[in-house]
């Protein structure tokens, strides 16, 4: 796997020596509503080195690691189904060379590619899920593969008692009343967070932040931004417990650059993932 030409700052290490493998998924082809998030990793990749590699949140230095970078995929973006093919393809690959990957989006279907990736490896896997929305509708405007579906089709795949998700503030009445029977979810917020990571053990997660879970006077950049959501601070706190378990892989999507001239957003999408990998790798020490 060659490196690629720009990394994420202080994601340079040669793919042998990496723990972790950072790699996007510029697809957005199922958006509901504003569309963007094709240029997320990218935009992340190149705004990354408006920042330090150090991070004062957590007395930790990515130079102190090894990450390597891979790039963006190109992808089909009229076949979902293709696009998620090759997505679960590299993480499969990643995975099977025993290094976590951390998937880049692009709208949130992208996480069903590497999600069924990592089930082929970890089958007893659970799904810690940020976002605003429940993403569980078994369908939208026909379309079973979409990015409000992405969760549902996960369900699909492991059934119940397995997703839990946190900051839920937005979605269809039925959605609810499929989460009620069938997810741990809870809105609004972080609450049960702890809880839930005590019960879950050393089982392997699949961990996903859709970071519209955000509250949009702090993250504006997103396609469907939803009144309501948490803090910067609130959500690095969140990761960095989560990190705590067994996470297994993980990925951060949802990011619209162009809907945030600015560049605010873009910047705190490269704090969260900054701040991710660093959770995620001093815990695998």
């Amino acid at each position: 796997m060659q490196k690629n030409v720009e990394t994420f700052i202080g994601c340079d290490a040669d793919y042998d020596d990496a723990s972790l493998v950072l790699f996007g998924a510029p697809f957005d082809s199922t958006t509901s509503y504003r569309p963007g998030t094709r240029y997320g990793s990218s935009a992340i990749r190149h705004e990354s080195f408006g920042l330090e590699t150090y991070s004062p949140y957590q007395d930790e230095d990515l130079t102190d690691y090894s990450v390597f970078d891979a790039g963006d995929l190109e992808l089909c973006f009229g076949s979902s189904e293709a696009a998620l093919a090759d997505i679960e393809a590299l993480a499969d690959e990643i995975l099977q060379s025993n290094k976590l990957p951390l998937l880049l989006g692009g709208e949130h279907l992208v996480t069903l590619g590497a999600f069924r990736a990592a089930l082929k490896k970890y089958p007893d896997l659970h799904i810690i899920h940020f976002d605003a929305h429940t993403d569980l509708r078994n369908d939208y405007l026909g379309a079973e593969l979409s990015h409000a579906c992405v969760i549902r089709r996960c369900h699909d795949l492991i059934g119940d008692g397995r997703i839990h998700q946190f900051c839920i503030r937005s979605g269809e009445r039925e959605e609810f009343r499929f989460a009620k029977q069938h997810t741990d979810l809870h809105k609004f917020n972080f609450d049960g967070l702890k809880e839930v990571l005590q019960k879950l053990g050393d089982v392997p997660v699949y961990f996903t932040i859709d970071l519209d879970c955000l509250d949009p006077s702090a993250f504006p950049g997103t396609g469907t931004p939803e009144a309501g959501g948490v803090s910067f601070l609130e959500l690095l706190d969140a990761i960095e417990a989560v990190c705590g378990t067994n996470v297994i892989a993980a990925d951060v999507n949802e990011l619209s650059p162009m809907l945030d001239t600015s560049g605010a957003s873009t910047a705190l999408a490269c704090k969260v993932v900054r701040e991710l990998m660093l959770a995620l790798l001093k815990k695998h020490k």
